[in-house]
């Protein structure tokens, strides 16, 4: 199946509309695009999904946001677009985090780092590694705002690492009538856990403080063809054999496609040689989908560098452009995840026609109140599909049907068609954390369509 549509790099079902450049994103040069003037169309990253919101407001500083916040009955934060769904639109005003970015501090004691909300990873890894400092994780693409990923949940990939959410020690979020609510992991323990994956419904986030640790590097090795009886025989060993393990498969036969090993450069680090549970070390750099080109890829072939330019699938300073995709993720516990895929498996028929890429890895778990991993280690599988939005709409559902057995969480920031009685039974923190909603945001002005259904219904 020819996949030449893909893109270089890689809830609701969202009705999908013509593709536009990312800068559409951005609106116009203004601080707001004002309801008198024409409606300056905005989509997501992938072109799916247009924003309804009628207003735009790129606030300069932490107090231009409060007065915006104060000032404006209803409105969503705006990070870097990369949902696929409307969890970041607003009846009526948006306001985008761009300009809350760079490197605010880093504290060399208790080791963090304080980054704006807007700031990309890619903006600030090679910066804290230059200093000799690293992030636990980064996700496949570093080009997500921080406050947007870690509001979300997105994640990284090991069996011992949780999602980059879990790296936020402190918070500075501003509340709907317009205080600034600082906590920190020290003191506020509980209620940042309530508060770091927020969903955009406790208000919109000014800075985050992350964990950081000595810099390393990573090298990465790929193989390619694993056998499935393999992976049914060794899946904890083959998903626990480096420091972040990612498996991509389309579905097509009975082989996994590729399995990329990431694992910290030290003294002890030996060579993992030509064969990794059946699956055949490759000879050059790849794409995740084999027939593509590798060139805006991360090194591979077992060659050390950076963490920032090695966990992620993707080169730093690659910018992606709008593509044709759309994306679903399904978080299942890590003891039901094998019997998950190979459900999945069956169905698969069905599946790979209108799908790009799968890739399947290991989360940690976390005590993140609306995390996926809420006190449960998981495996995320995640899908590239087309953007033919009625197929994989009725596909979603499918999978959702084949996952139900096996306790699924839909990623917040993907698309997902599970019921909202279905998905509250699944966080049982969910009262507590609407309780919270109410108090930091009385009047609602942060809710929209997404909340109302996923969260308040």
């Amino acid at each position: 199946m020819k996949r030449k549509d893909f893109i270089k790099t890689t809830a609701t079902f969202a009705t999908a509309t013509a593709l536009v450049p990312l800068s559409s994103c951005k609106g116009d040069k203004e601080k707001v695009i004002k309801e008198t003037e024409p409606l300056v169309v905005r989509k997501n990253w992938a072109g799916n999904y247009t924003y309804k919101a009628k207003n735009l407001y790129e606030p300069n500083t932490v107090e231009e946001l409060q007065g915006l916040i104060k000032r404006l009955q209803t409105q969503k934060a705006l990070g870097s677009c990369h949902c696929f769904n409307n969890i970041a639109d607003s009846p009526l005003n948006q306001i985008s985090t761009k300009n809350l970015k760079g490197v605010l501090g880093i504290d060399t004691e208790s080791m963090t780092v304080t980054v704006g909300a807007g700031t990309k990873y890619g903006d600030f890894a090679p910066e804290l590694h230059e200093r000799g400092y690293a992030v636990h994780n980064l996700a496949s693409l570093p080009h997500i705002s921080v406050a947007g990923a870690c509001a979300t949940a997105t994640h990284g990939s090991g069996v011992s690492n949780g999602n980059l959410a879990t790296a936020v020690s402190g918070l500075e979020l501003v509340s709907g009538n317009g205080d600034i609510i600082r906590l920190n992991r020290e003191e506020d323990e509980n209620m940042l856990y309530a508060a770091v994956v927020n969903l955009g419904a406790l208000g919109i986030i000014a800075k985050v403080t992350l964990d950081i640790e000595k810099t390393f590097e990573v090298r990465q090795d790929v193989f390619q063809n694993l056998p499935l009886e393999s992976l049914k025989e060794n899946f904890d060993a083959i998903l626990s054999g480096g420091y972040s393990v990612s498996l991509f498969t389309d579905w097509q036969d009975d082989l996994i496609s590729q399995v990329w090993v990431k694992r910290k450069v030290d003294d002890q680090i030996e060579e993992l040689g030509n064969d990794y549970f059946g699956a055949i070390a490759a000879e050059r750099n790849l794409h995740p989908i084999t027939e593509l080109s590798s060139e805006n890829c991360t090194e591979q072939m077992g060659v050390p560098g950076p963490w920032y330019d090695r966990l992620p699938h993707f080169k730093m300073g690659f910018t992606p452009s709008s593509g044709e995709e759309l994306q679903s993720e399904f978080f299942v516990p890590k003891e039901m995840a094998l019997a998950a895929i190979l459900a999945l498996e069956k169905r698969r028929e069905e599946i790979y026609p209108q799908l790009m890429i799968t890739e399947i890895r290991t989360i940690a778990a976390d005590n993140l109140w609306m995390s996926p991993c809420y006190q449960q280690d998981c495996v995320a599988i995640h899908f590239t599909w087309k953007q033919n939005p009625k197929e994989v709409g009725e596909l979603i559902t499918m999978i959702e049907k084949e996952l139900e057995p096996f306790e699924y969480r839909p990623h917040w920031g993907k698309l997902f068609s599970i019921s909202p009685s279905i998905l509250a039974s699944r966080y049982e923190k969910l009262p507590e954390f609407i309780a919270l909603c109410k108090k930091l945001d009385p009047d609602g002005k942060f809710k929209n369509d997404y909340l109302n259904l996923n969260i308040y219904s």
